[in-house]
């Protein structure tokens, strides 16, 4: 799939600002489109809903994990 240019694509708010490795994500009615932002009409990834769910369920659950973990003391 080519990028629809009639998408909103947004960053995350993580991506560093860099601009050397980011990709972007719109919504479309068959999930979330990730694309690369350095080729706005490259290729696109469709995920459907509930695998992109699922995805960004288990990196909120790492995430938390890894707060939790202890820290090597130097």
């Amino acid at each position: 799939m080519t990028a629809p240019s009639t998408h909103q694509w947004f960053k995350s708010s993580y991506s560093g600002g860099s601009g050397t490795e980011c990709v972007e994500c719109a919504r479309d009615e068959a999930g979330v489109l990730i694309r690369d932002s350095k080729q706005e009409h490259g290729p696109v990834v469709t995920i459907g809903v509930p695998a992109w769910r699922s995805f960004a369920e288990s990196l909120s659950q790492t995430r938390a994990r890894l707060r939790r973990a202890p820290t090597a003391s130097a």
